[in-house]
């Protein structure tokens, strides 16, 4: 028999799948990427990526990389490099990201902070001209 080997994920490849009819209470750490598809509640922490699938509901605090929405998600959201919202998303808290993508067709109920959340020097822009 075949000895099974773990192989790492080519970048930007899901490392982890919480698959549709699944659900999962509790703090989630993560390296790379995870999609979730089902339903979660609790706090998720990573400097990777998280995707929310079309059709997953999540309550929780998020502390990212960066945080790619399609489905439900109720609670505030932090993340380093950005949040993007795409249809048919909804988002019901506050955001806080330096940068920010809504598409046509998503719903969001908060507010958001546009400021950056690591990087050094981080006076503001210079005005537009």
């Amino acid at each position: 028999m075949p000895l099974l080997k773990e192989v790492p994920a080519p970048a930007g490849e899901i490392n982890t799948l919480l698959g549709r009819g699944s659900a999962f209470e509790g703090k989630l750490t993560f390296e790379g990427a995870v999609r979730i598809d089902g339903r979660f509640k609790g706090d998720i922490f990573t400097d990777g990526v998280l995707v929310i699938g079309e059709g997953a509901e999540v309550q929780a605090e998020v502390d990212a990389g960066t945080i790619i929405i399609e489905g439900y998600v109720q609670g505030n959201l932090r993340a380093k490099q950005g949040v993007e919202v795409h249809a048919p998303g909804r988002v019901r808290g506050n955001i806080v990201t330096p940068s920010l993508i809504i598409d046509r067709g998503v719903i969001f109920e908060g507010n958001c902070q546009m400021e950056s959340t690591g990087a050094a020097g981080g006076g503001p822009p210079p005005p537009p001209r």
